[in-house]
């Protein structure tokens, strides 16, 4: 269970996090790893969760599904307070490079201000289930490169955070990402998930300059295989699902 100053330091860490360099790499990237969010602790409390099926809303076998190897769980709107203090803390901070995302495309910038009324606005348009997963991961397990569809109302930027030590819990692992650049050949970026570190990265697609002006680059995103021991992560989406 969090305190009132654990709720606090964690406020404070996404706070301190420098959001203009974070912008910035998403822009050259179409992603950003941040500084340390949760401690520790708190990363062996939420991993520690999967075990708790009254947590979760559905567990996705990702085999049966043909989207990888391994398993993911849907939280329940009963989120944990680390995280949901955390999903609450980052929404304002990632907001700003969202309706700059939509400006340079010449789209739309629905998001309010406030996450609840987002949410609500997701709830009212039919999408009211928890998007918040718990990702495990064995080894010889692997995600898939994918988009994420969850409905229409759609917030462009999520954050995965890793919850095991790399290199020490488990081997393999990495988290992939492919852009479809415009008019040009693909590009792959991958990146480790530090215990505790969250990885900013898109949705769906992302702003990229051409000769023509802004495009939209899409990029799908995905796990390279586990080698070795067990890898955890959490999924901060933010809206709710169809």
């Amino acid at each position: 269970m969090s305190t009132t100053t654990d709720t606090a330091r964690l406020h404070q860490r996404v706070v301190a996090a420098d959001w203009t360099q974070l912008a910035e790499e998403l822009d050259t990237h179409g992603c950003a790893l941040t500084p340390r969010l949760l401690t520790p602790a708190q990363c062996a409390r939420i991993a520690g969760l999967y075990e708790r099926e009254e947590r979760f809303r559905s567990t996705i076998d990702m085999a049966r599904h043909r989207f990888g190897s391994g398993q993911y769980r849907y939280f329940t709107h009963d989120l944990p307070e680390p995280v949901a203090e955390l999903r609450a803390a980052l929404y304002p901070r990632l907001l700003t490079i969202a309706r700059d995302w939509a400006q340079r495309l010449g789209r739309p910038a629905p998001w309010p201000d406030s996450l609840e009324k987002w949410l609500a606005m997701c709830h009212e348009a039919g999408q009211d289930r928890s998007a918040q997963i718990l990702l495990r991961y064995g080894p010889g397990d692997w995600n898939a490169l994918h988009r994420d569809v969850f409905g229409d109302m759609l917030f462009p930027l999520q954050v995965v955070i890793g919850l095991d030590a790399y290199g020490t819990d488990y081997t393999g692992g990495e988290f992939l990402l492919v852009e479809q650049r415009p008019r040009a050949q693909s590009r792959g970026t991958t990146a480790v998930l530090q215990q505790g570190h969250g990885l900013i990265f898109t949705t769906r697609d992302r702003p990229v300059a051409t000769k023509r002006g802004w495009s939209a680059g899409v990029m799908r995103h995905g796990v390279s295989t586990v080698r070795s021991g067990r890898r955890h992560a959490l999924g901060l989406v933010f809206h709710d699902a169809a």
